[in-house]
């Protein structure tokens, strides 16, 4: 059997579907009124900010989950940062260090635009996210937002570490 052969049929699609465990938000809470303490934290609204956390829990992208909340991108990122979500900076680990060399003042501000091959945009946002951490609070308020409850969806499918002895 040759190659072409094991590869005829195969097709590349342009969409995958989402597939994932289903998850409930059981706090009893509603999450705008999580926030609303810690609304001095946030970069927008705290109703804002939990329609870009819920939306973007959901699968949303930033941009999307942005638009459904009526911000800019980069302040659904920033809102997701302080909210404890990672992987909404548009930096690489190199290009990050390079920012916080520019806030250390080690580089000129052009210079590490430049070492960091980043849009303006790009580089505002990721020198937003390295002069601010994560806001604890924050992280508390949506930490069981997208997640799943305590029962384990999957727990009939797996066994006991004691069945392997």
């Amino acid at each position: 059997m040759t190659l072409e052969e094991i590869a005829a049929g195969i097709e590349v699609t342009a969409e995958q579907e989402a597939r994932g465990v289903a998850a409930v938000d059981e706090t009893g809470e509603v999450l705008v009124e999580r926030l609303r303490p810690h609304a001095g934290a946030l970069p927008c609204t705290p109703e804002a900010a939990a329609t870009v956390v819920e939306t973007h829990a959901a699968g949303t992208s930033v941009g999307k989950s942005a638009r459904e909340a009526g911000v800019a991108p980069v302040t659904a990122a920033k809102a997701l940062h302080r909210c404890g979500v990672s992987g909404v900076t548009p930096l690489s680990p190199m290009a990050r260090e390079i920012v916080r060399n520019w806030q250390a003042g080690e580089l000129s501000r052009a210079e590490a635009l430049e070492l960091t091959g980043a849009s303006e945009a790009e580089f505002a946002l990721g020198s937003y996210i390295e002069s601010h951490d994560p806001d604890p609070e924050l992280s508390a308020a949506v930490a069981d937002v997208g997640s799943p409850t305590d029962d384990d969806p999957l727990a009939d499918a797996v066994g006991d570490v004691d069945e392997l002895f």
